[in-house]
């Protein structure tokens, strides 16, 4: 584990089930030379590269998936041809590899439908996707599941996979999925991150078994480019953030900005639909909270100013802070601090919103040093008060005032330094 959340690219928001290998690496080269040194280095082949008849728009019942003669799930050469005469994904993350990234996929929980039949043993079917038709649960008290999943494991470490993100996990919660995945990586022998999905109505009781055997797991549904999905986790992380380290990330999904829907699951080929407000205050929450950033969106083709709220290093550095927490909510006003003085502020509301922030109400001392706006990189006049005035009317004396004016759904990101 390290010290701040896993950074990168997936292909879900842009591809859904579609993406081929040339756009795989075509996102890779560009998150390589252009943010790479920022530390976004994981590449994430998302859901159904395994289906030759895979469409925008949904999943397809009865699809022809590609296997292994041990019913393994393997890539399908139309879309991904260096996996042709048995390769698999090897030499596509040897390609992703020498560009100085990580190699990650989505699976899965359970066995491919294809792969077994009335007489497989270890198939459990009254514990299946509700969303998904390719695949049959597993019966856990039967030593083959186990077996099957070290068996699934051991292929993906020989492809160099450095990341796998486990869909149908955690909604119901998958106890015994989990742990038998978590066993069979470490029976691998490499070292590969665990990514739990898709998280709706998680609690919060289930930290010390997430911690025990993930690396992240999300804590929503997926979030799509719609101000109410942004907003809505904004109590999640509330709850869940205080929680996140190097012991493990709760997860607030991927960043859907940029080019998306381009073959997705949901909408459109477009841009994504938040104001520019909306998606700084995404960003931001995200860093603060220390989520794992995820991008979502086709980069070569994504405008340089959603790209440009990637490589803001003073903004990113925030992930590194420990001790975030929110603060304060009344009204549309959102705060939240973490260590190293940092202060977001949000505004849920639909207007601006003017507001002098106490000082002491977000950490900090009642006399302070400089405050630095690190979106902008611009310092924030600051005014000490020693008696009650209508401009910092709410702050109390012997704090200073933080004057801010905040754009409709916007955040505010300051680092203070004494």
């Amino acid at each position: 584990m390290t010290s701040r959340p896993p950074m990168g690219w997936n292909s879900w928001d842009c591809y859904g089930t579609t993406v081929t290998e040339e756009e795989v690496l075509a996102n890779a080269r560009f998150l390589a030379e252009h943010l790479l040194e920022f530390g976004w280095d994981t590449v994430v082949v998302d859901i159904d590269w395994s289906d030759p008849t895979a469409r925008a728009h949904g999943y397809n019942a009865g699809a022809p998936l590609c296997l292994d003669e041990r019913g393994r799930l393997v890539p399908d050469p139309g879309r991904f041809p260096s996996a042709a005469g048995g390769a698999g994904f090897g030499p596509l993350a040897e390609q992703v590899h020498a560009l100085g990234l990580k190699f990650g996929i989505h699976v899965m929980r359970g066995v491919p439908r294809l792969a077994v039949d009335e007489s497989t043993p270890f198939v459990d079917r009254d514990n299946v996707c509700e969303w998904n038709p390719d695949m049959l649960g597993l019966d856990h008290s039967h030593p083959g599941a186990q077996e099957y999943y070290d068996s699934v494991l051991e292929l993906y470490a020989s492809w160099g996979v450095d990341f796998l993100k486990v869909d149908d996990m955690l909604w119901p919660y998958q106890a015994q999925e989990i742990e038998a995945f978590a066993e069979a990586i470490r029976r691998s022998g490499r070292d590969i991150a665990l990514s739990l999905s898709p998280g709706r109505d998680l609690s919060l009781s289930r930290l010390e078994h997430l911690r025990e055997h993930a690396t992240m797991w999300r804590v929503c549904d997926d979030l799509w480019d719609r101000w109410a999905d942004v907003e809505a986790n904004f109590a999640r992380f509330a709850r869940w953030a205080p929680h996140a380290g190097p012991d493990g990330w709760p997860d607030g999904d991927m960043l859907p900005l940029g080019r998306i829907g381009i073959r997705a699951e949901r909408g459109e080929p477009r841009h994504d639909r938040l104001t520019p407000a909306e998606r700084r205050t995404l960003v931001t929450l995200w860093v603060v909270a220390r989520s794992p950033l995820m991008i979502g969106g086709d980069l070569p083709s994504s405008d340089p100013a959603t790209v440009a709220l990637f490589t803001n290093p003073d903004v990113l550095r925030v992930l590194d802070s420990g001790g975030s927490r929110e603060v304060f909510r009344e009204g549309p006003l959102v705060l939240w601090t973490a260590d190293g003085g940092h202060v977001a502020a949000f505004n849920l509301g639909d207007e601006p919103l003017d507001v002098a922030l106490d000082s002491r109400d977000v950490d900090l001392p009642g006399r302070l040093g400089t405050v630095t706006d690190l979106w902008t990189g611009e310092p924030v006049a600051t005014v000490p008060v020693t008696a009650q005035r209508d401009e910092t009317r709410g702050v109390a004396p012997g704090s200073t005032a933080i004057p801010l004016r905040i754009d409709p759904h916007g955040a505010v990101l300051l680092r203070h330094t004494p």
